[in-house]
């Protein structure tokens, strides 16, 4: 029962599940703690599961042999990721990094592929959360071509933020700044001036180990042309009313 109260609470999926469905997925899950700076999931494995982060936050990035990194992006609680992959029956393309204690969970590929095979809606999820995923990736691609650090800080926490990837963040969220730093790849000297720019503009307040967004849309636009014309609404507006604070 608590392992059920807790993935509800880190799954909105969970909510797509038939009585019967709930009672194999608790079975079959396996839920582990990984230290700062563990690994998570490795590039080159094979991909036997869909990844839940329950508490913390995980790094999704990928080295070449010569040592450059990218980072593609940061999974808070509330996070599921490897979806594609599964999908594709093909090695993971990237690895999953602790940026804090974390606690995770393993769905089975058998269990995830009985889910599809019998479940509409959590097809419909999961089309939903692929969709997202896509669209942070181009807009990843967008900013680091055409924009400055401030503007990769601004869309780097925003997609922290999501509330359909990440359905139980809060405009609350622990992450210090020097893992901000690794996300957005800056320096942390780099990611202090960004993070004191987005404060001086009233879109979030940086506290030690926390930021607190104020302006999502705000967020998600800055540097972009015309964003003097943007209306700003409150962050809780576009999150689930379970997240807001």
């Amino acid at each position: 029962m608590e392992l059920t109260a807790h993935l509800r609470d880190c799954a909105r999926w969970m909510d797509t599940l038939t009585p019967e469905q709930v009672r194999r997925v608790e079975q079959d899950i396996a839920v582990q703690h990984v230290s700062l700076g563990g690994l998570v999931v490795r590039k080159g494995e094979p991909v036997d599961h869909w990844i839940g982060v329950l508490g913390g936050l995980v790094k999704l990035s990928s080295s070449a042999p010569d040592g450059r990194a990218t980072t593609f992006a940061g999974v808070p609680r509330g996070g599921w990721f490897g979806e594609g992959s599964l999908l594709k029956h093909e090695p993971r393309r990237y690895e999953g990094v602790a940026l804090s204690a974390c606690t995770i969970a393993r769905l089975p590929r058998s269990t995830f592929e009985w889910l599809l095979d019998s479940n509409i809606a959590f097809n419909r999820h999961l089309l939903v959360q692929l969709n997202e995923r896509l669209a942070q990736f181009i807009g990843l691609v967008e900013y680091e071509r055409l924009h400055d650090p401030d503007a990769k800080m601004a869309r780097c926490i925003a997609d922290l933020f999501n509330p359909a990837l990440y359905p139980r963040s809060g405009p609350r969220l622990e992450i210090s700044q020097a893992e901000l730093a690794l996300l957005v790849g800056v320096s942390r000297q780099r990611a202090n001036r960004s993070l004191s720019s987005l404060e001086r503009a009233g879109l979030l307040t940086v506290a030690y180990g926390c930021i607190t967004v104020h302006d999502l849309p705000g967020l998600r636009s800055f540097g972009e042309a015309g964003r003097a014309g943007i209306v700003r609404e409150p962050v809780g507006a576009e999150l689930p009313d379970d997240a807001r604070g």
